[in-house]
């Protein structure tokens, strides 16, 4: 009994994705003899990418720290896309 709990408390979990068209298949192969690794190995990896929050958050630093002149000109870009062309909402 001991042994099974080690087991479930240890283990990774396994999925099985079902569905998966052709040429999703077909990229994920290729992509993995690129890497030189297995199918698993690099669907691990592109999942630990699409979830980790922590890696998302520091990938977005670079635009955190914008100088005040950047976050002007950002705005002031930003702010003549908002403009409403009254003549097109008639």
């Amino acid at each position: 009994m001991l042994s099974l709990l080690c087991y479930h408390a240890f283990m990774s979990k396994q999925l099985s994705i079902r569905g998966v068209p052709d040429h999703i298949a077909d990229r994920l192969k290729r992509l993995s003899e690129a890497r030189g690794q297995s199918v698993n190995t690099t669907v691990l990896e592109l999942l630990h990418q699409a979830v980790d929050i922590d890696g998302r958050r520091a990938r977005l630093d670079k635009y955190v720290d914008w100088s005040s002149e950047e976050l002007r000109d950002f705005q002031r870009t930003l702010a003549a896309q908002r403009v409403i062309d009254s003549e097109l909402w008639r």
